[in-house]
């Protein structure tokens, strides 16, 4: 078993062209789902992160059992309208559109390390936007850590221009 073939793809979602690559049947997988959280967890044991951040909605899943296992906080970067109080925003593009991620005032504090997580990294834009947010605040983000990753475009190579380490568990290439 590998987690890519835990990962169903269903074509033209949510426009046609696209291979949506759905992490839902690797969340409905046991092993795969502890092989998922280990995976972005296990290399920054012993105090290397304050807080895990993860992208709306699937990055949640990730991030909440990730900040679980590493002992340490977790924040939501939410799309717009769901958090309640003070927050800073970020536009960004998407393979099939745009949207925006929010962040709360003071919830991440300067110096603090942060791991970024998600599911997915594609085109790159949405992690872009969460990294620049984070970094507004004046944290550091450690890294940026997805379950799957699709190399193909460009997402990687944008953060990692942005100055930021990626890993990621999988990889779909030339889809």
């Amino acid at each position: 078993m590998t987690l890519a073939s835990l990962i169903r793809t269903i074509p033209d979602h949510p426009k046609p062209g696209i291979q949506f690559r759905d992490v839902t049947t690797l969340l409905l997988d046991p092993e795969g789902l502890r092989l998922a959280v280990d995976g972005l967890a296990d290399r920054h044991h012993g105090g290397k992160i304050d807080l895990v951040a993860g992208i709306e909605a699937r990055g949640f899943i990730f991030g909440t059992a990730v900040a679980y296992r590493l002992g340490c906080g977790f924040v939501p970067l939410r799309k717009p309208g769901k958090l309640p109080g003070e927050k800073i925003s970020r536009s960004f593009e998407l393979e099939y559109g745009s949207d925006r991620i929010e962040l709360h005032v003071g919830a991440v504090g300067a110096g603090a390390r942060v791991l970024l997580v998600d599911d997915l990294i594609a085109t790159g834009g949405t992690a872009e936007a969460a990294v620049s947010l984070l970094r507004e605040v004046g944290a550091r983000v450690v890294e940026c850590a997805f379950v799957v990753a699709l190399p193909e475009l460009g997402g990687i190579v944008r953060l990692e221009r942005a100055g930021c380490a990626v890993r990621w568990l999988c990889e779909f290439a030339g889809e």
